[in-house]
């Protein structure tokens, strides 16, 4: 295989939570006082750690959210996880092949290691990310489109950033691996194709994923 570490991001890469947190994000915002729609939040918050929803609220209305907002807003959603969440089709099959051919893969996600731990506990997918393969943005000063996650990981791992190619479905994550100097290949199940620009491949069934790596 040409590359030495594949990193996944973690939402709609490895568990099917785009459209459960961005459901409730929005809703929660609307709940505030900053009308948010779904599509509102898939196109402003996909891909992106917390802070960005403080941020972009207070750049927009000049309030910040609450202080609880995070732990409001991740029982809400950790709560729905245990109710809804599955696992992205095809991807245990990629994983157990990945892991047969002896390639390595983590995951780096914008979410906090609690989320990350919920919902691979939930989906069953904790068997494939012992310790030492879980990566978050808490990790790092800057989420996504920062470089600086996906540049952790692979020091982390001991993985030249040539050598790795990250699997994104989100805009800024495709904008945080190219700055890492990294190929990335754009997973379009959720997100159109033509918002994931600058990749090298883009592909809409998990199951494909081996063939493109090889």
């Amino acid at each position: 295989m040409r590359y030495e570490l594949v990193i996944f991001d973690n939402d709609g890469v490895l568990v099917d939570s785009e459209p459960i947190s961005n459901t409730l994000l929005a809703g929660y915002l609307t709940e505030l006082g900053h009308p948010t729609s779904y599509e509102d939040s898939l196109r402003d918050y996909m891909g992106a750690a917390m802070h960005r929803v403080h941020d972009l609220v207070l750049e927009r209305t000049g309030e910040r959210l609450p202080a609880d907002f995070d732990d409001v807003f991740d029982g809400r959603v950790f709560a729905a996880f245990e109710r809804e969440l599955k696992p992205v089709p095809g991807v245990v099959d990629v994983l157990e092949q990945l892991t047969a051919d002896a390639v390595p893969y983590c995951v780096a996600s914008s979410g906090s290691h609690e989320r990350i731990r919920v919902g691979h506990r939930t989906t069953g997918l904790d068997r494939f990310f012992g310790p030492g393969r879980v990566f978050s943005s808490q990790d790092v000063g800057r989420g996504k489109p920062a470089p600086d996650l996906f540049l952790h990981a692979a020091d982390r791992m001991g993985v030249a950033p040539e050598k790795c190619v990250v699997i994104e479905d989100s805009p800024l994550g495709v904008q945080a691996a190219r700055a890492a100097g990294m190929d990335v290949y754009g997973f379009t199940a959720m997100t159109p194709a033509d918002r994931l620009s600058g990749t090298n491949r883009l592909f809409g069934d998990m199951r494909e994923l081996p063939g493109l790596l090889g």
